[in-house]
């Protein structure tokens, strides 16, 4: 279940509790009148099953001009209406799609930070490091700490909702974090070439992860489940799934392979490195974005239709 805490303006309490009272699948409602210092208000606290919750957010979608939505997951309730609450929402609850909550983390995920920047670039030199030395568990590991899927993720809403922006922006902070992290790998490769730590025979002694640059129908297939596993993961809160996703798909083992391969003046891995990457990310984009179409048109939830 969520728990929700709006601040109302007072005079429209009795409206909001009515929006609350008649959806299904909200229970424990507590009125705290002038409660609230900033904004000045009334406070009300509910818990919402997750069916229920795009019916609620979208009645109240203006307290967040007039007053304050705030919402959380709850690990535990120990209640038989909370019980009874859930069985009255239709659907499951690892079914639901929160679509407000997927807009602000797709919007989030779109910022170009230094954390961002840090993880993809550690990845990248991670993944170099497993080409250099023939180690998958190396490449595993780098797929694994990669960042990237929540610009893809965002990419697909942004095609789902006609967000020209937010696919702008996103597309943005997939093309500046690859770019930085190539060009730190590359850098650190070169230095490597100079010092004669490694050379040409580097890549071509490591057939273990020759599928880095061997983009084929089977690279677009996995491109396709794992967007399609990401964006299920990411709207039921499955994080262990994600970690799945990030294991199933080349994005920063190919950029990593790139670097090291544009060190090495290497030109056709460079090719056919930057080939996976780009078969990856479209798969998954397309896998996604329709993931998300039939989670708005056909499970079922109250409220699907919300204005996000």
């Amino acid at each position: 279940m969520l728990h929700l805490r709006l601040i109302i303006p007072a005079a429209r309490t009795d409206e909001v509790t009515t929006v609350l009272e008649d959806c299904p699948g909200v229970t424990n409602i507590v009125v705290l009148p002038g409660a609230a210092r900033e904004p000045r208000g009334d406070v009300i606290l509910c818990d919402a099953a997750r069916e229920s919750a795009n019916q609620v957010l979208t009645q109240l979608k203006w307290l967040e001009t007039e007053g304050s939505i705030a919402a959380e997951q709850v690990d535990l309730s120990l209640s038989k209406v909370a019980e009874d609450a859930v069985k009255e929402a239709p659907g499951e609850p690892d079914d639901a799609v929160i679509w407000e909550e997927l807009a602000q983390k797709v919007y989030a995920d779109t910022r170009v930070t230094w954390a961002y920047l840090a993880f993809l670039a550690i990845a990248t030199q991670l993944a170099g490091i497993g080409v250099l030395q023939n180690s998958p568990i190396l490449i595993v590991g780098a797929m694994v700490l990669g960042p990237e899927f929540g610009a893809v993720a965002a990419i697909c809403f942004g095609l789902l909702r006609r967000r020209g922006h937010l696919i702008a922006t996103a597309l943005r902070t997939l093309v500046i974090g690859f770019a930085v992290a190539i060009a730190i790998t590359y850098a650190c490769a070169l230095v490597s070439y100079w010092l004669g730590w490694i050379d040409l025979g580097n890549l071509t002694r490591n057939e273990e992860v020759q599928f880095i640059v061997k983009p084929d129908r089977w690279s677009f297939i996995v491109a396709l489940l794992a967007g399609a596993a990401g964006v299920l993961s990411v709207t039921a809160g499955k994080s262990s799934a994600l970690i799945g996703v990030f294991i199933s798909v080349t994005t920063v083992p190919a950029a990593g392979y790139a670097a090291v391969a544009l060190a090495l003046s290497d030109w056709k891995e460079v090719a056919g490195s930057v080939s996976q990457l780009a078969v990856n990310i479209v798969g998954m984009v397309i896998a996604g974005t329709v993931t998300l179409l039939v989670q708005r048109r056909f499970w079922p939830q109250v409220g699907r239709r919300s204005s996000v």
